[in-house]
């Protein structure tokens, strides 16, 4: 039986959830959604279209959507990577989200879940919008924990007694969780995981020999990795601006290849590694690309920019279920 198991973020990934491609903004949007890393652009787009899809928005883009993840799908299984999928929504949640006010979404799998050595971990997510997106990828995860060893569990609900949108969590999300061997970096910038959340976490790991790591973010920084991304040992991409008391110690000596704070929002950062040698990012980062590819890294490209426009690129839409040597 095969073991899940996920040493690093550069390890070679060998099996992967690539999420789907569905969403609802929720009413009133501005209020119930807080938008400050989202671009000027994406962020309008945002205001203008509460309570309604992106396929009642535009269709063409909805196509666009979604034939981005087929390619993305064809790029991994090109590489040997066994790809998973989230199952699609119900009518039924489809209707209770709108009804709600809150809207819906399937369309980032990186965070509802996160995998840590052998531990994959339900987490839980701030926004209103996105609490049940666990639902529809969660056959996925019972099926692989059938076939596969690995400790399958979840965070605590998050504590709603002075209102459904209370802070108190515990929040945890997989975007803001970055692993290096038995160093776990763990993001917060008020967004999405808290420091509730982190020392959960900590609690749980740390009598496995992991050490966790808390990061303070720019408020405009949704996650960890829309500011930083390990290529390989040594070599990673970094927003200096978004790490509010500097890089973590552990990453000292690395060779940065560094962005701004504003190409973060369009996620020069959320790359993903295949392994140490080949990293995917957007064909439209052209003065990136090169920047890696100096380092001897080949550089796969594909469009993601439907999916960038509601923050999240390459790592947002995948959650690794095994990378190891």
């Amino acid at each position: 039986m095969k073991k899940t198991n996920v040493q690093s973020e550069f390890s070679p990934l060998k099996s992967v959830v690539l999420a789907q491609s569905e969403f609802c903004f929720p009413d009133d949007t501005v209020e119930e959604m807080a938008t400050s890393f989202l671009t000027k652009e994406n962020e309008q787009l945002a205001k203008d279209n509460g309570g309604k899809t992106i396929a009642e928005i535009d269709p063409g883009l909805q196509l666009e959507w979604e034939q981005e993840k087929l390619a993305m799908q064809s790029l991994l299984e090109s590489y040997g990577v066994e790809v998973l999928r989230p199952r699609l929504l119900t009518d039924h949640e489809k209707q209770e989200g709108k009804a709600s006010g809150f809207g819906y979404s399937n369309f980032f799998s990186r965070d509802p879940f996160f995998t840590i050595g052998s531990f994959i971990i339900e987490g839980n997510l701030n926004f209103m919008h996105r609490r049940k997106e666990i639902l529809p990828i969660r056959p996925a995860l019972n099926k692989w924990i059938e076939q596969h060893d690995g400790i399958y569990l979840a965070a605590p609900q998050p504590d709603t007694s002075l209102g459904q949108e209370s802070q108190e969590g515990p929040f945890i999300e997989g975007g803001d969780v970055l692993v290096l061997d038995k160093t776990v970096f763990v993001g917060y910038s008020g967004l999405a995981s808290n420091t509730a959340g982190i020392q959960w976490l900590r609690r749980l790991l740390e009598p496995f020999g992991y050490e966790i790591v808390p990061v303070r973010l720019h408020p405009h920084i949704l996650h960890l990795d829309c500011a930083l991304s390990f290529l390989r040992q040594g070599l990673m991409i970094s927003c200096e601006e978004a790490f509010l008391d500097g890089l973590p110690d552990q990453l000292a000596g690395w060779d940065k290849i560094p962005v701004t704070l504003e190409e973060a929002s369009y996620l020069l950062a959320n790359g993903l590694s295949v392994n140490e040698k080949v990293y995917i990012t957007d064909v439209a980062f052209t003065e990136l690309i090169p920047k890696i590819e100096a380092y001897g890294i080949k550089v796969e490209t594909l469009s993601y920019r439907v999916s960038r426009i509601f923050g999240g690129s390459f790592r947002c839409t995948t959650q690794a279920l095994i990378r190891e040597k």
